[in-house]
């Protein structure tokens, strides 16, 4: 029965792609060695473990919509589900080599793309969890056999790799998307007034609110009596 072993040994961000696309380099060795493995398909829950970093100011302020305050990060950083990928290998007889797609959303309602954001430098800790089938020769039968769920690696992923990836695909800019009702508050409101751009729209709500906020911070003036 194959016993595979997995590392994941590099990344590179796709350039051309259409969509944010990561590919994640796998290294997968089994034993026994000689034994000839017809393919696998694999199955990819990947984490990220917020607790194998330190951070910044900066980066803690911005994560605490995450994790709230840092006086409660020993029981707030968990391991927290990035996403799921999948990979095909080829035949191999002892070890080989694979690469895992992996889409990449800038969606910032999703948590780990919040948390990729957050980050200023340094690097992301990953746990990759691999489950699936492996389909391997036996006696000149051809057999199936489950990857066991124990089956593990770890990879620290550079922020500067999703960051140039999302400055590709989206540059100078963030995505967010609007809640349909809210989108349609902000569409009269950009139309009433004569804006041209979304940030137009914005920039003159958030001018609204910030000379709101001076004006009632302002004291005020009572007429002295006679």
């Amino acid at each position: 029965m194959p016993d595979l072993q997995f590392r994941v040994t590099g990344v590179e961000p796709t350039v051309r792609g259409l969509i944010p696309l990561l590919q994640f380099k796998l290294e997968i060795g089994n034993e026994p060695a000689t034994q000839p493995i017809h393919t696998a398909i694999l199955q990819v829950q990947i984490q990220i473990e917020p607790a194998r970093r330190r951070y910044s100011a900066t980066e803690k302020e911005k994560l605490v919509e995450l994790y709230g305050s840092p006086d409660r990060w020993g029981q707030t950083l968990r391991n927290s589900l990035w996403t799921h990928a999948v990979t095909t290998l080829r035949g191999f007889t002892g070890n080989t080599t694979a690469l895992l797609p992996v889409p990449c959303t800038y969606d910032l309602q999703v948590s780990a793309a919040k948390y990729f954001f957050a980050l200023e430098e340094g690097d992301v800790s990953l746990l990759f969890l691999f489950s699936g089938t492996v389909f391997y020769d036996a006696a000149g039968r051809l057999q199936a056999e489950l990857i066991p769920a124990s089956k593990e690696a770890r990879f620290r992923l550079p922020i500067d790799h999703w960051r140039t990836l999302m400055e590709q695909h989206y540059p100078n800019s963030a995505w967010l998307a609007l809640r349909r009702d809210v989108f349609d508050q902000l569409y009269a409101y950009k139309r009433q007034h004569g804006l041209l751009t979304w940030e137009e729209a914005v920039e003159r709500l958030l001018a609204e609110r910030s000379a709101d906020e001076s004006t009632a911070d302002q004291p005020e003036l009572t007429g002295a009596g006679p």
